[in-house]
């Protein structure tokens, strides 16, 4: 079925179809002219240039292709950096000095998908002010194009060895202590452009390139499973690992900016976990604060106050923990689904750090994947959605629920979440469908799982 999403972050939608409701060429035109307006207004580098990555999906030339023409002819230059991780691109947009940058990468939606992902000139994805002028300016058709002697020009680089560099210039990566532990590697990158880019950084690391055994690794944009970097869609490289070919397994998301890390002996290490262990390591060697969304693990608060620090908790989405970072000096920071925030380098999801910081953790640490994780809280989330009727609408739900639960701590900067001693509940509307999420966390998988069902059966009794 035919989609298009606007959101403040961007326009996301399937490849082809009726003009009004997919990702086509009248929409990318439209919504990448609109963003060049905002950019003309707003930014106060004035390099007049803005940079163009995209991931290696089947329509990311013809959407780049669009985009960088469009913003030509908006009068402005374009550094294109090809294929290029989502951090690799916000990363260009400060590294070049130029006024923004445009991401095509639908993340981990199948392959119909494409999608718009806009930055300002810090590399930072829009706030809302920003993000609902584009989406106003664009639906006007409110620009006016650049005649011919005001045209930009396009030029073209690459940014992923000036990315890898920066990770490795970082003080806490520690490649002698790599190399010394002599890791096997496998990865799993999904045929997108983690297939260029993860191997390089290995081998920047100090693991041996016949110590890199890889996955998915032709950028051709064919999904060889669902490319959502969830344990049932894992099974390739956990079945590799459960062989003993490898010591720890690496897997990212088509844009790289999410990591989901596999155990020597198969078992997930869990990607809620992957920010908990890199802070962890960040923690141990740099004291400060953290922070994550509403709805990712206990156990990230539980290990930062154990290094001295505070924890704080955002509304969902990295634009809103990226903020709430600034805000509260955090050091590290991200959020549940393998998206690991370091300062030091850019604020942004960044798998490539992930990677490069866990190694140093685990090289450091001289323990096996799955004895690394057995050192954290044993936390168990059960994720549950349920489809909204006419009849009962979010604000009543979350009004009953402050009601029913007045007695815990309660946080309503995302719909509801109510803290319980020993568990927790978090029930917010989705973004882009007609539903509502009910993530729950508890020290069992019984008791989460029951947690959420009592949710789903008051919500229903309403």
């Amino acid at each position: 079925m035919n989609q298009l999403i606007k959101s403040i972050s961007g326009i996301r939608g399937v490849i082809g179809g009726p003009q009004d409701n997919s990702l086509n060429p009248f929409n990318i035109v439209r919504f990448t002219a609109a963003y060049a307006r905002w950019i003309r207004s707003h930014s106060t580098r004035h390099s007049n240039t803005i940079v163009v990555g995209r991931d290696a999906r089947i329509s990311g030339e013809m959407v780049s292709r669009l985009v960088s023409g469009t913003l030509m002819g908006m009068g402005f230059d374009v550094l294109d950096i090809g294929l290029a991780t989502t951090p690799t691109t916000e990363m260009a947009v400060t590294m070049s000095g130029s006024d923004g940058g445009i991401i095509i990468t639908a993340s981990h939606n199948p392959k119909q998908w494409n999608a718009l992902k806009l930055l300002n000139q810090d590399g930072e994805f829009f706030d809302k002010a920003a993000g609902n002028y584009v989406i106003e300016t664009s639906e006007k058709e409110d620009f006016q194009f650049a005649g011919v002697d005001e045209i930009g020009h396009l030029r073209q680089d690459c940014y992923t060895k000036k990315h890898i560099d920066a990770v490795l210039g970082l003080r806490l990566v520690d490649v002698e202590a790599i190399r010394r532990a002599g890791f096997r590697v496998a990865v799993d990158c999904v045929n997108s452009v983690g297939g260029i880019v993860i191997p390089e950084l290995l081998k920047a690391l100090g693991i041996k390139e016949e110590n890199i055994v890889k996955l998915n690794c032709t950028p051709d944009g064919i999904f060889p499973h669902n490319p959502e970097p969830l344990p049932q869609h894992l099974t390739e490289i956990a079945g590799l690992l459960r062989q003993g070919k490898a010591d720890v397994g690496f897997v990212v998301d088509p844009d790289v900016d999410r990591l989901a890390i596999i155990c020597e002996n198969g078992d997930m290490f869990g990607e809620e976990y992957t920010l908990v262990s890199v802070a962890d390591y960040v923690l141990s060697h740099t004291p400060g604060n953290t922070v994550s969304n509403l709805s990712s693990t206990r156990a990230l608060k539980d290990v930062t106050e154990g290094h001295g620090g505070h924890y704080q908790a955002a509304a969902v989405g990295e634009l809103n923990v990226v903020a709430q970072m600034k805000a509260n000096h955090s050091v590290i920071g991200g959020e549940g689904n393998g998206g690991v925030i370091y300062p030091a380098l850019h604020y942004g999801r960044d798998a490539l750090v992930g990677i490069a910081l866990f190694l140093s953790h685990l090289a450091h640490k001289g323990c096996r994947v799955s004895e690394l994780r057995a050192q954290y809280p044993a936390y168990f989330m059960d994720k549950q959605r349920l489809d909204l009727t006419p009849e009962i609408k979010l604000p009543v739900i979350f009004e009953a629920l402050k009601k029913k639960f007045a007695g815990e701590k309660i946080t309503d900067i995302d719909g509801v979440k109510i803290d319980f001693a020993d568990k927790w509940v978090h029930v917010r509307g989705s973004n882009t469908e007609p539903i509502a999420r009910i993530y729950t966390e508890a020290h069992t998988q019984a008791e989460a799982h029951q947690l959420a069902e009592d949710i789903r059966a008051f919500i229903a009794s309403l």
